[in-house]
C-alpha cells in the first residue's frame, strides 16, 4: 500500500475520500480488513479449480464437435453435423440466465461458498453423464435428447459458476492486488481447456478413427466424475468472504426477509448502468473466447481442410500461451488501469482480426501459429482484468445475482452462440473471413463500453471495506486515511460562505 497521498491513484484518493466523508472521520483499525495469506490462497485455488473443470469440459466438447456429430447425428450432412453438434453446445447457455437467477440471490442469502459448492457437483455430473449416454445407433433420437439434457445441467450450474466465483475471489483479495490474483480465475479456466485439448489430442493420435467414434470420446467426459469429487472436497473446506460476512455481521440487508424478485426489481431499477457494462464487456471477451476455444478447431478441419491433428495443436498453441500471459496481463492491470487495458486491446482486435484469420488461413507452418497466437494475446487482455471488473461494478449485497443477470444473459446471448453463428455465417455465405468481422463488431462494443466502465483499479468494492494484504499495510492506508480527511476537512471548510 502506498505511504503517502500522493502516492494513491485518482481513482482511489477519491473513492476513500467520499468514504472518509460518510464516516466523518478517518479510518480505524477496525474499519481495514487484513487478509490471512493461506486463507487467501485456498480461496483462489478453489475457485481456479471449478473454472479448470468448466473448462476441461468446454475444450473437450469443442474438440470432439465433429466426432460428436457423427455419433449423435449420423444421418445428416458433415456440414449439419457440425452445426447440430454445436447448436447442442449453444442449448446449454440458454439455460445458463437460469442458473443465474436461481443461484445469484442463494449465493447473496446464504452464502458464495455454500453455492458454489453446489455448482461444483453438478457440473461434474453433467459431464460425466455424457461420457455414459448410448450413441445415435444404440437408442436412436434418444441419444441427442439425452445430450441436450445433460447439456443444459452443465449450462444451468454454470449459470451460477463464474458469478459466483469471481464474486468470492474478488471479495477475498486485497484491493492493492485484485487483478492479479482474480486472473487465477481466467489462468484456471485456459489451463482447465488446454488440458482438455491435450487430453483429445493425445486420443486422436493413440486412437483410430473407429475407435474414437466407438468409445474413445468418452474417455474424456468420464474423467468429470472424480475431479468434481476432488473440487467438491476443496470448496466445502472454505470460509465464506470476508464482505459477506460483514455485511451479515452488520445486518445492512435482511436478505433472509427479501425475496428473489424484490432483488432482481431492485438490481434492474438501480444497477442498470453496471449491468449495461457488464454485458458489454462480457460480449467483447466472450465472443473472442469462443471464436478461439469453440470454433477455431473445427474452422480448420471443416473451412480449411486441414487435418484435425494440426488444428488442435494450433489452438493448444494459442491456450498455452494464454496460461502464461494471464496473471502478468491481471498485475498491469493494477498497475495502469483496468480501462487502458480493455481499451488498447478492444481497439487492437478491429484493427487486427482480419489480419489474424489471413495468416491462419495461409500455407505453412508458422504463418498460422502467428495468427492464432494474435487472438490468443487479445483474448488474455480481455481475460485477465474480467474476474476483478465485473463484480466491482455492483455493491456486496446484490453483487452475485447482478453477476447471475449481466454475465449470464450476455454470455447466452453472444458468447456460447459464437460456434453456432460464425459456422452457419460461413456456410451460408461462402466467406471463411465472416469470424474475423464477427470479432471485429464485438470490438467496436467492447471499446464503446469502456467508455462508461468506472476504473476500480486498486479502489475497495462497494459495500465491502478497504482490504490489504498485511498489517503494515493496514498502518499505511489508516495513515493516509487521515491526511486524505484532513484535505477533505480543510477543503470543506474553505467553501464555506463566511459570516459577516
Amino acid at each position: 500500500m502506498p505511504r503517502t497521498v500522493a502516492d494513491l491513484p485518482r481513482q482511489v484518493r477519491e473513492e476513500l475520500t467520499r468514504r472518509l466523508r460518510r464516516n466523518r472521520r478517518a479510518f480505524r483499525s477496525d474499519d481495514v480488513q487484513v487478509i490471512e495469506r493461506p486463507l487467501l490462497k485456498r480461496a483462489v485455488g478453489a475457485s481456479a479449480l471449478g473454472n479448470c473443470m468448466e473448462w476441461f469440459d468446454f475444450g473437450v466438447y469443442s474438440y470432439l464437435a465433429a466426432t460428436l456429430g457423427k455419433v449423435f447425428f449420423p444421418g445428416a450432412s458433415p456440414a449439419t453435423q457440425v452445426i447440430s453438434s454445436f447448436a447442442t453446445f449453444a442449448a446449454a447457455f440458454v439455460v445458463r440466465p437460469l442458473g443465474g437467477l436461481v443461484f445469484g440471490p442463494l449465493g447473496d442469502r446464504i452464502g458464495r461458498q455454500k453455492v458454489l459448492a453446489t455448482t461444483m457437483i453438478m457440473m461434474a455430473a453433467g459431464t460425466f453423464a455424457i461420457g455414459l449416454i448410448p450413441g445415435y445407433g444404440t437408442i436412436g433420437i434418444a441419444a441427442p435428447v439425452l445430450l441436450l439434457l445433460a447439456r443444459m445441467v452443465q449450462g444451468f450450474s454454470t449459470g451460477g459458476e463464474y458469478g459466483g466465483a469471481t464474486t468470492f475471489v474478488a471479495e477475498y483479495s486485497p484491493d492493492r492486488r485484485r487483478g492479479f490474483l482474480s486472473s487465477w480465475l481466467d489462468f484456471g479456466t485456459f489451463a482447465g481447456y488446454a488440458l482438455g485439448s491435450v487430453l483429445v489430442t493425445v486420443l486422436n493420435a493413440l486412437l483410430s478413427d473407429a475407435q474414437m467414434l466407438s468409445w474413445g470420446w468418452r474417455i474424456p467426459f468420464l474423467i468429470a466424475g472424480p475431479l468434481g469429487v476432488i473440487g467438491l472436497y476443496v470448496r466445502l473446506k472454505l470460509e465464506e468472504s470476508p464482505a459477506f460476512r460483514q455485511q451479515l455481521d452488520a445486518h445492512e440487508k435482511s436478505l433472509a426477509q427479501e425475496s428473489a424478485g424484490s432483488e432482481f426489481r431492485d438490481i434492474l431499477r438501480n444497477h442498470w448502468r453496471g449491468l449495461l457494462v457488464c454485458a458489454g464487456l462480457v460480449l467483447l471477451y466472450n465472443v473472442t473466447n469462443y471464436t478461439v476455444t469453440g470454433y477455431l478447431p473445427t474452422y480448420q478441419t471443416e473451412t480449411l481442410g486441414r487435418s484435425s491433428g494440426s488444428a488442435d495443436v494450433l489452438v493448444l498453441i494459442g491456450m498455452a500461451w494464454i496460461v502464461v500471459l494471464i496473471t502478468f496481463i491481471g498485475r498491469l492491470s493494477d498497475r495502469v488501469g483496468r480501462r487502458p487495458v480493455y481499451g488498447a486491446a478492444a481497439a487492437a482486435m478491429i484493427v487486427l482480426a482480419v489480419p489474424s484469420f489471413l495468416l491462419i488461413k495461409a500455407e505453412g507452418a508458422w504463418p498460422p501459429v502467428l495468427g492464432a497466437l494474435l487472438l490468443s494475446t487479445l483474448l488474455a487482455c480481455f481475460a485477465a482484468p474480467s474476474a476483478a471488473t465485473l463484480p466491482a461494478l455492483f455493491p456486496t449485497a446484490v453483487r452475485y445475482a447482478a453477476m447471475g443477470i449481466g454475465f449470464n444473459f450476455a454470455v447466452a446471448a453472444f458468447g456460447g452462440t459464437t460456434p453456432l453463428v460464425t459456422a452457419a455465417l460461413v456456410d451460408i455465405s461462402g466467406d471463411d473471413l465472416m469470424p474475423a468481422y464477427y470479432l471485429m463488431l464485438a470490438g467496436a462494443i467492447g471499446l464503446a463500453t469502456v467508455r462508461f466502465l468506472p476504473e476500480s483499479a486498486q479502489v475497495p468494492l462497494s459495500g465491502s471495506q478497504p482490504m490489504v494484504g498485511s498489517q503494515e499495510e493496514r498502518r499505511e492506508l489508516i495513515t493516509a486515511s487521515k491526511d486524505l480527511y484532513t484535505f477533505a476537512e480543510q477543503g470543506a471548510r474553505s467553501q464555506q460562505p463566511s459570516r459577516g
